[in-house]
């Protein structure tokens, strides 16, 4: 559960992390409980199609503790640059996923993003997502964002195995501020295509994503006026 976020780049996420992972399950009287760190590196720190580290690199890494029944609760951590006093990003999430069919599963849960040194940015989503054939339709709702704005953020995507292994992940969202305008409009779209493969034990991921973002609107949320284009993201990941 790298960042458990179904929903925010859930099918670019899993191509452009480079993680090292180990997990462990516990026995107890309540249940079995699956216990998994995760540590990794990213050439670029993209959430929602906006880099989040002005196009640099990024350390990051989380712990996830889940319940036979679908229960979980982690946290996940990685270095950020708004250009501000901000230089790290904490989330904590609880959340209940499980399977309805073999091939249909749904997830719901609730996430807080902290950034200590400049609490101004902090925010929570309430998530939820349905999955069923590799594909993924979701949302996540916040009624904090910049303190007391409402956003909405609305996904579609989908996950396929292509021939030698190789697998494709594909996505469309829409990032709805309700109640907060930024540069010349108050909604934009990103997109993403990631492609995945692994080789010799080890996991490469190639990604693409964009948003439809100008460079006077990107600027009205990051400062910048070009964190928010096309954006190749290339990684390599070793999990035990």
């Amino acid at each position: 559960m790298l960042k458990k976020l179904t929903l925010a780049t859930a099918a670019a996420s899993a191509v452009t992390a480079s993680s090292f992972a180990v997990a462990e399950t516990l026995s107890s009287p309540v249940g079995d409980f699956d216990v998994s760190m995760n540590v990794g590196l990213t050439s670029d720190y993209i959430f929602r199609g906006i880099s989040q580290t002005q196009g640099n690199g990024a350390i990051q890494g989380g712990l996830d503790v889940a319940h036979e029944n679908g229960l979980y609760i982690g946290t996940w951590a990685s270095n950020v640059d708004f250009g501000g006093d901000a230089s790290v990003e904490f989330d904590y999430y609880l959340g209940f996923g499980n399977d309805i069919t073999e091939n249909i599963s749904y997830d719901l849960g609730w996430i807080k993003y902290d950034y200590p040194g400049e609490s101004a940015l902090n925010f929570s989503e309430y998530y939820g997502s349905l999955s069923a054939y590799g594909l993924t339709v979701g949302a996540a709702y916040s009624d904090d964002f910049g303190g007391s704005d409402t956003t909405l953020y609305s996904y579609v995507g989908y996950e396929y195995a292509l021939p030698y292994d190789v697998g494709l992940a594909l996505q469309y969202g829409k990032y709805d501020f309700k109640d907060a305008t930024f540069g010349n409009d108050d909604t934009y779209n990103d997109w993403s295509v990631g492609l995945s493969k692994t080789m010799a034990g080890l996991d490469f991921g190639l990604t693409y994503s964009d948003t439809s973002l100008s460079g006077s609107e990107c600027a009205g949320f990051v400062g910048k006026d070009d964190y928010c284009d096309a954006t190749l993201v290339v990684s390599v990941s070793k999990t035990l």
